[in-house]
């Protein structure tokens, strides 16, 4: 299996870190350079999609991506950026997985009512901007989160944890059949929490006292290489894509 994280585009919440005067949104969506990097990002995986040479080992898609499934968090801004590159795509399974959500999930952020549990976008929001997605039988007009409790730190490296293991049982190489190639559009939090899923890392624990963390700038793109007894990084946070006006964190 081929797998491909890409992080949402940027977010008003992004775009607004070093505002002191800024309320975050809970669900924060695209700003116009989210938008546009968004674009980009679709138009350069379209045109390197097919893969023109299937003989060589492919580890830094000189020779195309070759998607065949994307999934997006229910988060609006993951939503988005990757309904761009499935539109882009075209034909190719999109589907919404839960599970990749950001860390702590859709909460309050006043201080009055702060990391209170709220709603989520409901199901018509999906239906009416993003019909093409795949969405869960579960989901209502209460909303995905569904006003549940914010994700408190035990919870998240359990959460990656099982989606790994899930994407493995789902898409893992399996003998008889090609080589399945996946996108995964998500969060900065999360890839943090997956790739210490990956390789069995302490959460942000680094030599002499430091606290690690990966960069991942906004629609980068990441590639792992998973076969039966390995788990290759090939490269992180690759923005080779976009412009130097569109990198942002």
């Amino acid at each position: 299996m081929q797998l491909y994280f890409i992080r949402h585009g940027q977010s008003i919440n992004n775009a607004n870190t070093e505002n002191d005067n800024y309320k975050e949104h809970s669900d924060p969506y695209l700003t116009e350079i989210g938008k546009r990097q968004a674009q980009v990002t679709a138009q350069f995986l379209k045109e390197r999609q097919a893969i023109t040479n299937p003989d060589f080992w492919n580890s830094q898609n000189q020779f195309g991506f070759g998607f065949t499934h994307i999934y997006a968090s229910l988060m609006e801004r993951a939503t988005e950026t990757a309904a761009y590159t499935a539109r882009a795509l075209g034909n190719i399974p999109f589907e919404a997985w839960v599970d990749i959500h950001e860390e702590g999930g859709i909460y309050e952020r006043e201080e009055n009512e702060r990391f209170k549990g709220l709603a989520g976008k409901p199901r018509s929001f999906f239906e009416k901007n993003f019909p093409e997605m795949k969405l869960p039988d579960s989901l209502d007009e209460s909303g995905w989160w569904n006003h549940r409790p914010f994700e408190d730190e035990s919870q998240r490296q359990p959460r990656a944890d099982k989606v790994l293991a899930e994407l493995l049982a789902k898409h893992g190489d399996k003998e008889g059949k090609p080589e399945e190639h996946i996108v995964i559009v998500s969060h900065g939090g999360f890839f943090m929490r997956f790739l210490s899923a990956v390789l069995q890392l302490p959460w942000r624990q680094g030599a002499h006292g430091l606290r690690s963390w990966f960069l991942l700038n906004n629609c980068s793109i990441s590639h792992f290489d998973f076969r039966k007894d390995y788990a290759t990084i090939c490269y992180t946070n690759n923005t080779n894509h976009l412009p130097a006006e569109l990198i942002t964190g």
